[in-house]
């Protein structure tokens, strides 16, 4: 059975939350779960989970209010628990990641930690203390974990040291050319950051995991991507933070080649709208207008394969 609701606790949801929510007639059913999964702590299994990551999805806000989201690769170990309201992550300062100004001491930061072989993830937001330019400690504001729905198996492996970085460089423009437009039309998978500025004057960042069948992302001719939102938890935080502030950071990953795609932007969400129905099992939608674009290739010193995965899932079940 499912603890009491702790009515003491206050809701974790904000304004932009309450709207999704009440936008499907579940303000009241989502009350008890938000006090009740939604933490201001780890759990044991979240402090355990997040050391045996190869990597971490980060989302953090610029000096100038962009939003980013972004991925970091170092060998598992190098995030730990020492109690749980503090998770310490380990990563040295990377100037070609666009998110990286956003990780300042006292600035707000969200982490997902994912596990690709497993469709395990969970979720965290807090304020970086930073301690040196090669770690930071994270204070959790919220933790919570989330279902394996929408993730696409995958196993990894490193094909170099973490701590040796690309020798290419990375390219900034204002629109997509035909290698972005790939990687965001073959793309299975990929990553969404976005915050909001709380009533109490605390900055809040998400970011979250978005996936479905290859190609579920539609691009049109002018840049503009429309994402279909599935049933999901109904906790609604990325698209209830897009009702307050309509910014976004988005992050897909080639995972042949180590590639990322970064980009920031703007947002419009549709909850009723005849396009709805021509993606299946669409239950709303959200557009993306790119506004600055960041490609690095060979980003990541990982590589995935979804193939063996599936294999070893169906082998151990």
């Amino acid at each position: 059975m499912l603890e009491q609701t702790r009515q003491d606790d206050t809701s974790p949801w904000h304004q932009g939350e309450l709207a999704m929510q009440r936008s499907v007639g579940v303000v009241e059913r989502m009350d008890g779960p938000g006090r009740n999964f939604v933490g201001k702590a780890m759990p044991e299994q979240h402090r355990t989970f997040f050391p045996m990551l190869p990597f971490v999805v980060l989302g953090a806000v610029d000096a100038k209010g962009d939003v980013w989201a972004t991925v970091r690769a170092e060998r598992p170990g190098f995030m730990s628990s020492r109690d749980p309201e503090i998770l310490d992550v380990d990563l040295r300062r990377d100037l070609a990641d666009p998110a990286d100004t956003g990780m300042e001491d006292g600035n707000a930061i969200a982490m997902l930690g994912i596990q690709l072989e497993t469709r395990r993830r969970n979720r965290l937001n807090g304020v970086i203390r930073r301690t040196d330019a090669e770690a930071f400690r994270v204070r959790v504001g919220q933790s919570f974990g989330n279902c394996p729905q929408y993730i696409q198996p995958r196993s990894f492996v490193f094909v170099r040291d973490p701590d040796r970085p690309t020798a290419v460089a990375a390219l900034h423009s204002g629109q997509l050319d035909h290698r972005m437009r790939q990687m965001i039309e073959g793309a299975d998978t990929f990553f969404v950051a976005s915050y909001v500025d709380r009533e109490d004057g605390a900055r809040q960042v998400d970011v979250s995991h978005r996936g479905g069948d290859a190609g579920f992302v539609r691009l049109s001719a002018d840049g503009v991507l429309t994402i279909p939102d599935f049933s999901g938890n109904r906790f609604f935080n990325t698209l209830g933070n897009f009702l307050v502030n309509p910014k976004a950071g988005l992050v897909f990953i080639d995972f042949e080649t180590g590639d990322l795609l970064q980009m920031t932007g703007k947002v419009e969400v549709l909850l009723d709208s005849p396009e709805i129905g021509s993606f299946q099992r669409a239950e709303r939608l959200w557009r993306f207008s790119p506004e600055e674009i960041v490609f690095r290739p060979d980003a990541l010193p990982l590589r995935w394969n979804k193939e063996s995965a599936d294999l070893a899932r169906r082998s151990r079940g």
